[in-house]
């Protein structure tokens, strides 16, 4: 795991870690420094630890080319605020969970899109697959997946709801689907979430899912 603020290298897994860490980016390099803090407030968390991933070191940039707004906004305190989730094990081991900013809030409880896209991408007729979080009138916020199906294999929006229910908290099920011919990605390939929330404007609603989420005692279902 790396980024270009940080220079870029910041967390390796060992090859003998390798095959029992799968999901794993690792501990540190020696000449880096990691913390996990609270997103909100900033305190840093000891031990196993689930929050943003901070980073410090002499690899750490100066800050933004005459954007001192920027600069301020990710540098703090000594650390690089990276954006990033992490999970952090008793041993020390980081997981990156997904991209704070694209984490959405459902119910009250934080919804990964990447973890709704790893399930959508386990069905074998699906190719890629984008998950965002839009506003829904009753939960605040609410997911809607797209996908793009492999050639050749056939599926429809109600079986992938329902792949999706089979696996995950109904909070986290996508309130509705949407096939796609594409998903909008940048020069870096990666997938440009803003754009297609934008689409949603305009377009199809998509289909909804198979049930609605109930709220029981201890929480959501």
């Amino acid at each position: 795991y790396g980024l270009t603020e940080a220079s870029p290298n910041v967390l390796c897994l060992a090859n003998e870690d390798a095959e029992r860490m799968v999901g794993y980016s690792g501990k540190p390099y020696p000449h880096v420094a990691v913390a996990v803090a609270d997103p909100v407030t900033g305190e840093v968390y000891d031990g196993e630890a689930t929050g943003e991933l901070l980073v410090g070191g002499p690899g750490v940039f100066a800050g933004y080319f005459r954007d001192p707004a920027a600069t301020a906004a990710v540098l703090a305190g000594g650390w690089l605020r990276t954006g990033d989730l992490v999970e952090r094990d008793a041993d020390g081991y980081i997981r990156v969970v997904d991209r704070l900013k694209d984490i959405y809030i459902s119910g009250g409880e934080n919804v990964s899109p990447a973890e709704v896209e790893e399930v959508l991408l386990s069905h074998p007729a699906v190719a890629q697959a984008a998950v965002v979080g839009v506003e829904d009138e009753r939960w605040g916020e609410s997911g809607h997946a797209f996908v793009v199906v492999r050639p050749g294999m056939a599926t429809d929006e109600q079986e992938l709801l329902l792949h999706c229910a089979a696996q995950l908290s109904s909070f986290k099920v996508p309130a509705r689907l949407t096939m796609v011919g594409s998903l909008p990605r940048t020069a870096l390939n990666k997938v440009v979430r803003a754009r297609l929330r934008q689409e949603l404007a305009g377009s199809h609603p998509g289909v909804r899912g198979p049930a609605p989420r109930q709220h029981t005692e201890g929480g959501r279902r």
